[in-house]
């Protein structure tokens, strides 16, 4: 049932919170197929998807990567903490799930601007006290950083992976999210890790471009960005092996049979441990 749903007895502190904008969290629900979203996040989707209609594929290989990527941390690598801002809604498959799934003592918080994230996130973790989900802006990192369930829950004493997946080319050029990054990477310890993904222009695919001029226009946030930019948020930090790759390609459990598709390549991403 959808959020914006008024039949819904047990949602209407959801329904109250549909102020008739679009958000990036709810469009990527409309992505994943999920059902947390309003009329007007849909059609921010479907005037997205005819213009790259591979755009459903590459929320899935987001979504896959983030399970890959968190896997590794926090079993093979030790990481008990996890940042993850511009979370979105909670889906099947999440941070907090993959995490706590190697180690139960793995501490999560989701961070999201979207005031619905938090109700929705709440509803589904009260029972699990390793898991905070926060509303804050992460274009004010140092408030965000200063934000007392996060203090409450993130020890900056210690390792933390901080996960910017999918949200950085939701913050316009003039908002800064280089130093968003660096601010973040001087927050945290030696041994944390930054997890990244990005839309990535692609030099031969025109709809990079429109799918540009359809998010700017109609969600007001979508930035898609050169591999040189993209590379410019690892600076000062050691990518792991393979390094800044179409999301696929990061460490696949299976075979990719093509690489040269758009769905393949328009997300791109990679993970980086502080020195």
């Amino acid at each position: 049932m959808s959020p914006a749903d008024p039949t819904d007895p047990d949602q209407p502190s959801i329904v109250a919170l549909d102020d008739g904008k679009p958000t990036a969290a709810r469009v990527y629900d409309v992505m994943l197929d999920g059902k947390d979203n309003y009329a007007v996040d849909r059609q921010v989707a479907e005037a997205s998807l005819s213009v790259m209609p591979e755009l459903k594929e590459i929320a899935l290989h987001n979504r896959a990567v983030l399970r890959r990527v968190v896997h590794h941390l926090a079993a093979e690598q030790g990481i008990t903490q996890f940042l993850d801002l511009g979370s979105g809604l909670p889906t099947v498959g999440n941070t907090h799930e993959v995490a706590q799934a190697a180690n139960p003592d793995a501490k999560v918080v989701y961070v999201d601007i979207d005031p619905i994230v938090l109700a929705h996130g709440r509803a589904l973790l009260e029972d699990n006290p390793n898991t905070k989900v926060v509303t804050a802006d992460i274009r004010k990192p140092l408030d965000m950083l200063e934000h007392p369930e996060v203090t409450s829950h993130i020890d900056f004493d210690k390792p933390v992976c901080v996960m910017l997946v999918g949200i950085l080319h939701h913050i316009l050029d003039e908002e800064d999210p280089e130093g968003i990054v660096a601010t973040l990477r001087n927050a945290v310890p030696s041994g944390s890790y930054f997890f990244i993904t990005n839309f990535t222009r692609l030099s031969d695919t025109p709809e990079s471009e429109e799918l540009e001029r359809v998010l700017l226009s109609q969600l007001g946030t979508g930035r898609v960005r050169t591999p040189a930019e993209l590379a410019r948020y690892f600076e000062g930090l050691d990518l792991l092996a393979p390094g800044i790759v179409p999301l696929p390609l990061w460490r696949p459990e299976e075979i990719i049979t093509d690489a040269t598709t758009v769905g393949v390549r328009f997300m791109t991403g990679g993970v980086a441990r502080k020195p």
